[in-house]
């Protein structure tokens, strides 16, 4: 099932704050969904995009990284290593089921989400090391 628009969806960050995607409907949003907190390709991941974050400003592109760890979790993660953007906690695997990111871990696939909430780009095969670099480009 191909996505056309984004689904909305309400998670935790990682203060344990309730936070909606269609608050940020104005503007290009990035969800990137990931396995796990601090494994080895999902921090090569993380720390790519925030060795390019100021690319992201620049476009406008507010940052999402999604997965099944707690919030706490994320806190550490953020802390260990720097990473200026929100991580969401979607513990029961919800959002990822809504876009097609579930199963055992969460896949490694990512949205560029249009102000209004068209998907503008879907990236079902990512590169940890490339990712970031990938979504400036377009």
């Amino acid at each position: 099932m191909t996505l056309t628009t984004a689904p909305n969806f309400t998670l935790l960050d990682q203060d344990s704050k309730a936070q909606q995607l269609s608050d940020y409907a104005s503007q290009y949003v990035l969800i990137y969904f990931y396995p796990k907190d601090d494994t080895p390709g999902c921090t090569k991941e993380a720390c790519t995009i925030r060795d390019n974050y100021s690319g992201f400003q620049e476009r406008n592109i507010q940052v999402f990284g999604i997965s099944a760890d707690n919030p706490e979790s994320h806190k550490k993660f953020i802390e260990k290593y720097h990473l200026p953007f929100t991580l969401f906690s979607d513990e029961k695997k919800e959002v990822a089921k809504l876009y097609n990111a579930d199963g055992i871990f969460l896949k490694r696939i990512s949205y560029l989400i249009a102000p209004g909430g068209k998907i503008a780009n879907f990236y079902p095969n990512v590169d940890p090391a490339s990712h970031a670099d990938e979504i400036l480009a377009d």
